[in-house]
């Protein structure tokens, strides 16, 4: 962030990938006035067309625009339209800004190197800061961007320039929220007076007090060591100073199994714990390719659909942004399009779906399994409402906080809703670690007393992407 130098108000000069990425930006920056190049409301112009939600976010910028601009004169336009609140924004609660916003309502001059690399319009940013700042010498003028490359061309030519972070839900991904907290190896020494201990309908509780229990969040792994001597979830967060935890079920045993599966790890034997535990409702799984987490959620969904009929069917779906090259347009109806994009799924579905019996037992297994497993895009999500639903949302990284919103909203009675991602491995123009719809949600969720999270930290698809993912 770059320091203020003076009390003056700043004045921001928006990019149009700002306002392509977060419609509500003009009403971001409090205090402070925003300018519009005039070839950033060109970009918009060409960029409003079509279905897509960068579309549909220009659109609301035009009419945030409008709103601005209804009953306003020539003369008014010139002096900067008080901002104000958004009347309608998406994203939550937003402060009413104070200052202006001013239009580029004249030619300037631009001094550029004539052998500066780039676009037309990035070039055309860049000369209208430096513009701004010879003719506005007592206010500090500030490219706000969410392309690097004009950030650093602007660094190169003394323009101050920064990030739009106001979607940032943390300074550090190495601060977010993991759901497991490891106890100290005292812990039970400096608590042994003010810890009860009962049985209820043959689960464990403890109430534990104390000044430890203030940083526990609704339902929170507690864990005592890596052998599983003591791994418990918190229930009942009283107040700041008492808890009421439970003794979680142990599924790394052959024994207690969960279609088949057991876990190999604490943090599986814990993500399997929430998974199966019908009174949380949203479940979020972090971790990095090949540690259980696509196999661990569908194994817990077939099991609460088909033995338990706890749900009705798995509805499973995830964003479709390709690695590589796009292969075009995909035949068939909906399902048989997305059906390329579920390879995790049919994977996952292959290890789940061996019983005894040969062939025939396969295929009578892999047809009832099917038939309660159903695959939807996100694309014709918005309207709907899932009733008893076991939601399965994959690649949840590469969703934006308003997209993940719209999605999770859709839940109706009676519906389990599971995120799973990873947020080192997003391929979504202009979402970080920091900003992604997941980590936004890991966050907001966390203190709600029916929603889990934990994060997976041990691979175990195989000795070779165990490697990979270190070395590689």
């Amino acid at each position: 962030m770059i320091k203020r130098e003076n009390d003056k108000p700043c004045l921001f000069v928006l990019d149009t990938n700002v306002l392509m990425h977060d419609p509500s930006a003009l009403f971001r920056f409090q205090e402070h006035d925003v300018f519009l190049p005039m070839v950033v409301l060109e970009e918009l112009d060409r960029a409003k067309k079509g279905m897509s939600e960068v579309a549909r976010n220009v659109r609301q910028v035009s009419r945030f625009l409008d709103q601005l601009m209804s009953n306003a004169d020539k003369d008014e336009i010139d002096a900067g339209l008080p901002i104000g609140p958004a009347s309608t924004n998406g994203g939550g609660i937003i402060a009413p800004a104070t200052g202006r916003l001013f239009f580029q309502t004249e030619l300037l001059t631009l001094k550029l190197p004539e052998s500066l690399p780039g676009t037309i319009a990035d070039n055309n940013i860049l000369g209208t800061a430096q513009a701004l700042r010879e003719t506005h010498k007592d206010r500090q003028v500030i490219i706000v961007s969410k392309d690097i490359n004009l950030r650093i061309k602007a660094a190169v030519l003394g323009i101050p320039a920064e990030d739009y972070s106001n979607d940032q839900v943390l300074d550090d991904a190495a601060l977010l929220y993991t759901g497991l907290e490891e106890l100290p190896e005292d812990f039970w020494e400096h608590h042994e007076k003010t810890v009860d201990a009962w049985k209820e309908e043959g689960r464990t509780f403890y109430r534990v007090a104390g000044p430890d229990i203030a940083d526990w969040y609704p339902a929170q792994c507690i864990a005592l060591g890596d052998d599983g001597a003591f791994e418990a979830m918190v229930r009942d967060k009283r107040s700041e100073a008492e808890a009421v935890i439970e003794l979680i079920d142990d599924y790394r045993h052959t024994r207690r199994n969960v279609w088949g599966i057991n876990a190999r790890n604490r943090e599986q034997n814990f993500a399997l714990n929430m998974l199966m535990n019908p009174e949380l409702d949203f479940v979020t799984l972090l971790g990095s390719a090949g540690t259980g987490k696509t196999l661990l959620a569908l194994a817990a969904g077939l099991a609460q659909v088909l033995d338990r009929n706890l749900y009705r069917e798995i509805i499973m779906t995830r964003v479709t942004v390709p690695v590589g090259e796009d292969i075009g347009f995909l035949p068939g109806t909906e399902e048989e399009k997305m059906t390329p994009w579920m390879g995790a799924l049919m994977d996952n579905l292959e290890v789940l779906t061996q019983p005894e019996g040969g062939d025939w037992g396969r295929a009578a297994t892999n047809d009832l399994v099917r038939s309660r497993i159903r695959i939807s895009s996100l694309n014709f999500m918005r309207g709907r409402t899932f009733l008893n639903k076991y939601i399965i949302l994959d690649e949840a990284q590469n969703l934006t906080a308003k997209q993940m919103k719209t999605l999770i909203t859709r839940s109706g009675p009676g519906t389990k809703f599971v995120c799973l991602g990873n947020i080192s491995q997003i391929d979504t123009p202009y979402l970080t670690e920091t900003t992604s719809g997941l980590t936004y949600v890991v966050d907001r969720f966390k203190n709600w007393p029916h929603s889990g999270h934990i994060t997976l930290m041990r691979g175990e698809r195989s000795r070779l992407a165990d490697f990979a993912s270190q070395e590689l």
